[in-house]
């Protein structure tokens, strides 16, 4: 499947979230597909959760 198909998938679960709950379940579509997302990444071993948590409270910097 390519990255259109996926996109366009994308596009219509995030406007029927916002048809059908309005602006709050259009944000907690968007939260939660981030939040997985990020699990996705690091179960393939793309994203270290420690360097991001470490990141974000100002242990060591991003770049």
């Amino acid at each position: 499947m390519n990255l259109t198909v996926v996109g366009i998938a994308m596009g219509a679960f995030v406007a029927f979230m916002s048809f059908q709950f309005g602006a709050w379940g259009f944000l907690g579509a968007l939260f939660f597909m981030g939040i997985g997302a990020l699990l996705g990444r690091a179960a393939a071993g793309k994203l270290d959760l420690r360097s991001v948590f470490d990141a974000l409270t100002g242990r060591r910097s991003s770049s």
